[in-house]
């Protein structure tokens, strides 16, 4: 894959490390940027809550 799309990834990474999301944990493989791993936890006081979808893409 191209460096700037890598550069993003490693931009976007960084990101998500200084201010994540509520709710969202991610991280990249440690071998390679392009593949993540990420888990969104069901938001409280939902028919989701304590729920969690685990993605890899």
């Amino acid at each position: 894959m191209s460096t700037p799309a890598r550069k993003r990834l490693m931009r976007d990474f960084k990101r998500l490390q200084q201010d994540p999301p509520a709710g969202i944990s991610g991280a990249p493989h440690d071998n390679n940027i392009m593949l993540w791993n990420a888990v969104i936890f069901g938001p409280d006081d939902t028919p989701w809550d304590g729920g969690q979808s685990i993605l890899e893409f």
